[in-house]
C-alpha cells in the first residue's frame, strides 16, 4: 500500500495533498525551484531543482524510483513524462493530461476543435504584429493570456488601442518556461465564474463536488465560496462538458474545470489536473472530503463512495504588500477571534507584491446566506498584515 511520490512543485496546494497523503501513510519527496517550498516542510525528502531542465527531472526520477509522480506546477518539461510512464511510473493524472493542460493552446484547442465544448472565441500570437491582428479580429475588449504562466501572472485586459502594446509586453513578462506565446480571448460577458472540481477515479464513476463561485483580480482568485447557486440545467451541462474533457485527457485524480455562466449558457474557460487554488474552501469543512483529501484517494486508487455538502463555507485569500525575507504575520489572533473561522497560514520564506501567504476560512450550516459567510472571511483576511 505504501507508494513513494514525488511531487513536483511545492506550493500551498502542494502542502495541503502532502498532509493528505501523509494521513494514508504515503512517503513523500517534494520538489521545487527554491527551498523550505510549502510542502517540503511537511514531506519525507525535499529536492531543489529547476523543473523545466529535463536532465534535472531524470536525475530526481532515478535517484528516488517513485511509484507515482504528482505535477503540482505548470514550469515542467512535461514531455519527459511520456517515458517515466513507459518505465511503470504512474504520472498524475496522466502524461497526455499533464502536457495538455500545462499549455493552454494545447487544451483550449482540444476543448474548443476536438471536443466541440462551447468557448469564447481566441487566437494566438507569437509577435507584436500577429497579437495587433488578433485583437482585431477579436474585437476589444478582449482577453490576453501567456499560453504558460500560473496564478494569473501575464493575464490583462485589453480595454483600448493604447493597451495593445503593454498587454503584450505583460503577457510575455508574465509567461513561465520557454514558450513565448500568447492567446487572445473574447471578453465573455459573464453572470458568475465557478470552478467544477471533478474527480475521476480508477476503480468508480467520476464524482462533481459541489460548484464553487469565485472572484478573480489580476487573473488570480481572491475570493471563493461554495455551493454557488445556479440552475439546474447549467450544472448538468457543465457536469457534461468538464466529463467529456478529463476522460479525453485521461487517468484519475481531481480536476479544476473552470466555466463561464452567461446568459446564453455554460463556456468552458480553463481546466488544472490537480488540486484547484480556487478550492481551498473545502478546508472550511464544506465537503465530507476537501479537495486534496479527494485527490489523494484518486491517485491511491482508493474508494470515494460520495461526495457530501456539508457547509456553506467561503475562503479569502491574504497577500503581501512588500518584499523581503522571513515573513511575520500580524492580527492573527484578531482573524481568530469568531465561531466558525480558520486561517491557514502556508509558511512561503519570502513575500514579494500581491503573493498569497494564507487563507481566510468562514462557514455556516447549509442554507446560510453565502455572501454573510464570504463577507467574514474577506473581513478576517483583511486583519492580516504581512511584513518581513
Amino acid at each position: 500500500m505504501i507508494k513513494k511520490i514525488v511531487l513536483l512543485g511545492s506550493g500551498e496546494l502542494g502542502k495541503e495533498f502532502v498532509i493528505a497523503v501523509k494521513r494514508l501513510g504515503q512517503y513523500v519527496i517534494a520538489v521545487d525551484s527554491y527551498d523550505d517550498a510549502p510542502a517540503q516542510q511537511v514531506a519525507d525528502e525535499r529536492e531543489v531543482i529547476n523543473m523545466l531542465e529535463a536532465a534535472e527531472l531524470d536525475r530526481i526520477v532515478k535517484k528516488h524510483k517513485p511509484d507515482i509522480i504528482v505535477p503540482e506546477i505548470e514550469a515542467i518539461r512535461t514531455e519527459r513524462f511520456y517515458d517515466y510512464e513507459k518505465m511503470g511510473i504512474r504520472v498524475v493524472p496522466s502524461a497526455r493530461a499533464a502536457n495538455f493542460t500545462m499549455n493552454r493552446k494545447a487544451i483550449r484547442d482540444l476543448a474548443s476543435k476536438e471536443l466541440g465544448l462551447k468557448t469564447a472565441k481566441y487566437s494566438y500570437a507569437k509577435t507584436l504584429e500577429e497579437f495587433t491582428t488578433a485583437v482585431n479580429e477579436i474585437g476589444i475588449p478582449c482577453v490576453v493570456k501567456p499560453l504558460m504562466s500560473s496564478s494569473g501572472k501575464g493575464q490583462s485586459v485589453v480595454k483600448s488601442k493604447d493597451d495593445v502594446k503593454k498587454c503584450w509586453e505583460y503577457a510575455l513578462q508574465g509567461s513561465r518556461g520557454d514558450l513565448m506565446e500568447v492567446i487572445v480571448e473574447e471578453f465573455i460577458r459573464f453572470e458568475s465564474e465557478i470552478t467544477l472540481l471533478t474527480v475521476t477515479q480508477q476503480n468508480g464513476p467520476t464524482l462533481f463536488c459541489p460548484p464553487i463561485g469565485h472572484r478573480q483580480e489580476r487573473g488570480d482568485y481572491q475570493e471563493s465560496w461554495q455551493p454557488h447557486e445556479m440552475p439546474e440545467k447549467l450544472l448538468k451541462e457543465a457536469c457534461a462538458m468538464a466529463d467529456k474533457v478529463t476522460k479525453s485527457l485521461t487517468g484519475f485524480g481531481i480536476w479544476g474545470v473552470e466555466f463561464f455562466l452567461a446568459k446564453n449558457g455554460v463556456y468552458f474557460s480553463e481546466l488544472s489536473p490537480r488540486p484547484h487554488d480556487t478550492g481551498m474552501v473545502t478546508l472550511a469543512g464544506t465537503q465530507n472530503f476537501s479537495e486534496f483529501e479527494l485527490h489523494a484517494r484518486a491517485v491511491l486508487g482508493l474508494p470515494i463512495p460520495e461526495i457530501v455538502l456539508e457547509r456553506v463555507g467561503a475562503s479569502a485569500v491574504v497577500l503581501a504588500k512588500s518584499e523581503g525575507l522571513r515573513p511575520i504575520y500580524k492580527g492573527v489572533d484578531d482573524a481568530l477571534r469568531e465561531k466558525q473561522t480558520d486561517l491557514k497560514i502556508f509558511g512561503k520564506p519570502s513575500i514579494r507584491p500581491y503573493r498569497r501567504m494564507a487563507v481566510a476560512l468562514a462557514w455556516d450550516v447549509i442554507g446560510s446566506n453565502v455572501e454573510k459567510v464570504k463577507a467574514k472571511a474577506i473581513a478576517n483576511a483583511g486583519k492580516v498584515t504581512v511584513l518581513s
